[in-house]
């Protein structure tokens, strides 16, 4: 169902894809298509791991394929919306007891090769981009809409849509919680997103099949004798 990073490097350049399930299947997944000068790249975590997350992630992948590449649309914040309601649907969630709470958490993003413009639409998931500002790195963190795809307690609102112009060198970072959330270190403490952040501006000059290494080795150094606890997603895009 995942496409092959071959094919994700024939749209986006410089790139590399982290992917690292916790058990057999997953419930992390990656997706990219491309429409007429658009390009869709999604990094998205279902609920749960194994068996169930596979099968959320099967739905999510299904309807993404609806919605951008037999529908057409393109806008970040609109395909958001979509998902959303086909998954609550999919699942019957219309705000009882006893229904499903399963949802979708994802970063979504859409590039504009024309124009080098990227728009980035958000669901509990932020976007990470380093930028040159004035000679030093500097990595700008745009947050997402505090709601999932799928059921959520507070009314239902339509996704934010955030436009990015994009220049040469910029380097950006989809991903899942599961780094973040990894417990390790001398202390069993989670890895946290100011440890993630800093990491990615130690590394994000190095080329990027380096940089995929390097989080792998991180991780890997930082859960020690832990076992691994959820399924861990990071994508990097060079500009």
């Amino acid at each position: 169902m995942l496409p092959p990073e071959t094919h994700i490097t024939e749209l986006l350049n410089e790139n590399f894809i982290f992917y690292k399930p916790r058990d057999i299947v997953s419930g992390d997944f990656y997706w990219i298509k491309q429409v007429n000068m658009s390009i869709v790249l999604v990094a998205a975590d279902c609920t749960g791991h194994g068996v169930p997350g596979a099968f959320m992630s099967m739905l999510g992948i299904s309807y993404l394929d609806e919605i951008v590449q037999r529908r057409e649309i393109t806008q970040a914040n609109q395909v958001l919306n979509e998902l959303r309601n086909q998954i609550k649907h999919s699942l019957r969630q219309h705000g009882q007891r006893d229904e499903s709470r399963d949802g979708i958490d994802l970063a979504l993003c859409v590039f504009d090769l024309k124009n080098r413009e990227m728009q980035y639409s958000g669901a509990n998931n932020p976007l990470y981009i380093i930028k040159d500002v004035n000679g030093e790195p500097e990595l700008i963190e745009i947050k997402a809409d505090q709601m999932p795809v799928g059921y959520y307690q507070g009314k239902d609102k339509t996704f934010s849509n955030h436009s990015i112009q994009l220049e040469m060198g910029d380097t950006f970072y989809l991903f899942s919680d599961g780094f973040i959330d990894q417990k390790g270190g001398k202390d069993n403490k989670k890895y946290l997103s100011k440890n993630f952040k800093n990491l990615l501006l130690d590394i994000h000059e190095q080329p990027m099949h380096i940089q995929k290494e390097i989080l792998d080795k991180t991780l890997t150094d930082w859960m020690g004798d832990n076992s691994q606890m959820d399924d861990v997603l990071v994508i990097g895009v060079r500009v």
